[in-house]
């Protein structure tokens, strides 16, 4: 009986042990890009995955207005890629000083703004995804990220029309 009672306990104990141990996250990366847009998806956005043969596939997406791109980067033949860029630009703000890029890239963190060859602002944020991956909540918080800078950016490149105006 005694040596029963003790496998009962250690039976219960591993029980517990199990079930206290949290869930295993699944594991997102650059990898498959229809994971990643149906994560953009998933968040409001419409999200159109674009892939043509031996080219890095991106998603077109749009978020208050504003279009943006995510980029699926360091590829190989347009697959197996590693990180991703979250990309958008304005080409109706193009005389943007140089010393307002360098206020926002003083004073945020996470995305770089910097003008592309065109003069048009941009905003690029990169993520690093690679080996196995991350867990998707991260990859939907980088996007929630992605969204708060954008709309502060917009804000930011616009905001001195809108003292000019008034």
């Amino acid at each position: 009986m005694r040596n029963f009672a003790w496998r009962a306990t250690l039976a219960l104990a591993g029980a517990a042990a199990l079930a206290a141990a949290p869930a295993r996250a699944e594991l997102i990366n650059a990898a498959d890009p229809e994971k990643i847009r149906t994560i953009v998806e998933s968040l409001g956005s419409p999200a159109t995955l674009r892939a043509e043969p031996n080219a890095d596939p991106y998603i077109e997406s749009n978020l208050d207005g504003m279009p943006f791109l995510v980029i699926f980067m360091n590829c190989t033949g347009g697959h197996d890629c590693r990180t991703l860029q979250y990309y958008m630009g304005f080409s109706d703000a193009r005389q943007v000083p140089l010393e307002r890029f360098n206020e926002w890239n003083r004073e945020k963190r996470f995305a770089r703004a910097y003008r592309d060859e065109s003069g048009d602002p941009v905003l690029e944020m990169d993520v690093d995804v690679d080996f196995s991956g991350l867990p998707r909540e991260n990859i939907r918080e980088t996007l929630n990220t992605w969204a708060s800078l954008m709309r502060a950016y917009r804000e930011f490149i616009f905001a001195e029309r809108r003292s000019d105006a008034s």
